[in-house]
């Protein structure tokens, strides 16, 4: 059984990545929550502190749907790699359910205002370039990309690469930058 501080949780994920942080007051999440105001602070010393455990909530959520990708040893790397980003174009993109990265909403709207908030999105990011640093040297040394690669630098582009894809996304309120973001990764700068 849920406790009410993973339900808590729960509830101000959906709510922050629908919403966005500043607008999701604490009374919206124990309304939608059903629980008692006291309960928050129970839980949590303050609003900051929340966002920081729904941030961490996310990224786990993430490197979960990630690391499926990383596992996948029967598929050559950058296929995994072309799925993965599929997979979040179908659910981040303009068309799906989520309309947008939580990290890079809270990257614009929260990481100049807080230490806390923002040292925790650089270390969230830095670990999925990681991840997607991974499958660039699994392809590098099957020889799917030249050995004069850098698997770091080039992750680091196309996860900069996609999140500006998203947020483009999001001010033309289409998929068209992800498709762009796509071809060029795929089509271009990956392919064989």
């Amino acid at each position: 059984m849920q406790t009410t501080r993973e339900h808590l949780i729960e509830v101000g994920l959906d709510r922050i990545y629908a919403m966005g942080y500043t607008v999701t007051g604490v009374k919206e999440i124990l309304d939608q929550a059903g629980v008692p105001k006291g309960s928050f602070y129970h839980y949590f010393p303050s609003k900051e502190a929340f966002a920081k455990e729904v941030l961490e909530r996310y990224a786990a959520q993430e490197n979960r749907r990630l690391g499926g990708f990383l596992e996948d040893e029967e598929t050559p790397p950058l296929k995994r790699l072309r799925r993965y980003f599929e997979e979040m174009v179908s659910l981040a993109g303009y068309n799906g359910p989520y309309n947008g990265c939580m990290l890079g909403n809270l990257s614009l709207e929260v990481a100049a205002q807080s230490d806390t908030i923002q040292s925790l999105l650089s270390r969230i990011f830095t670990n999925w370039q990681g991840g997607i640093a991974v499958l660039l040297r699994s392809a590098i040394e099957r020889g799917d990309l030249p050995r004069s690669t850098k698997a770091d630098q080039l992750a680091a582009f196309l996860l900069n690469s996609w999140e500006g894809a998203l947020v483009r996304s999001k001010a033309e309120k289409s998929d068209a930058p992800l498709d762009t973001f796509m071809h060029f990764a795929f089509q271009v700068l990956l392919k064989k």
